[in-house]
């Protein structure tokens, strides 16, 4: 949501699909609202979360920022959003996400030739199971 967009910068971590191998939760500092039902990041080490992506596209995001809940922008300093991801290793959607990386991002190991994960929210909620949208 808008109110969502515009609070104060938090952490984003993302719990990859569990697969053979288990769950695994990565962090991805590239990642973005990319518009109001999507998330998106760029899997650049295309290592285990990956992996586990590519096998079972159900994911979940936790989001923390304590900051905006001390500030009243958020009732939670923890969300969390779930849904599928489509992975994009080229075309008009990993271009998107490129461009809206920070230049750090962009210019990371591995980030030419990294991949855009967007995730379709399903579902968000706070840490006490409260729906957010």
């Amino acid at each position: 949501s808008r109110r969502q967009r515009r609070s104060p910068r938090g952490r984003l971590i993302c719990s990859g699909s569990t697969a053979s191998t288990g769950p695994n939760i990565s962090p991805k500092g590239s990642m973005l609202v990319f518009d109001d039902e999507h998330l998106a990041y760029w899997e650049r080490s295309k290592r285990s979360a990956y992996a586990n992506v590519q096998k079972n596209k159900r994911v979940c995001v936790m989001y923390s920022n304590f900051a905006a809940q001390r500030a009243g922008v958020l009732e939670s300093g923890f969300l969390r959003f779930y849904g599928t991801v489509e992975l994009h290793e080229s075309g008009p959607i990993h271009e998107a996400v490129f461009k809206r990386l920070t230049p750090r991002e962009q210019t990371h190991v591995g980030a030419d030739t990294g991949v855009a994960v967007l995730l379709k929210i399903e579902r968000a909620e706070d840490v006490r199971g409260k729906p957010i949208v």
